[in-house]
């Protein structure tokens, strides 16, 4: 399995708003590199998804159900996009501030490239994303398939 992190902006498409849907295609992604991640993940990959502008906080956790696709809202271009469900949100959000703060987030794409929209995580960042959560891992469970 692995992990990604996707940015939207909250006023624009939030956890709550995928929660309220049960899932949705993450269309409209313009940034060849940001486009490759989507084309890397697999089904059951889970992905931290990020509030960017306004709240700046890691607020849940989505998990890929479908893999790459043509994304439909492109009018030209070779675009993809993967369909999300929610998982869960984080009772405590995962700040900006909490991610540059801590020693081993330091270098995550987060940080070095903070204009991409859909970027790789390792497992063990993705671990301390969940501890800063104050969440418990759920990569035994997302195997099982019970989500």
């Amino acid at each position: 399995m692995s992990y990604w992190l996707v940015k939207s902006e909250p006023e624009a498409y939030s956890m709550s708003d995928l929660i309220r849907e049960g899932k949705t295609d993450w269309t409209g992604v313009r940034n060849y590199q940001a486009r490759n991640h989507l084309r890397a993940m697999k089904k059951g990959d889970l992905v931290f998804l990020y509030h960017s502008v306004t709240e700046k906080s890691v607020v849940g956790i989505a998990q890929i159900s479908k893999e790459a696709f043509a994304d439909k809202t492109a009018e030209e271009g070779d675009w993809s996009c993967v369909e999300i469900k929610p998982v869960r949100s984080f009772k405590v959000p995962v700040t900006l501030e909490m991610i540059k703060s801590h020693p081993l987030l330091k270098e995550i794409p987060l940080i070095r490239q903070s204009r991409l929209s859909v970027m790789p995580l390792l497992a063990s960042e993705a671990k301390l994303l969940f501890g800063l959560a104050q969440e418990k891992p759920i990569e035994s469970a997302v195997s099982r398939s019970i989500f």
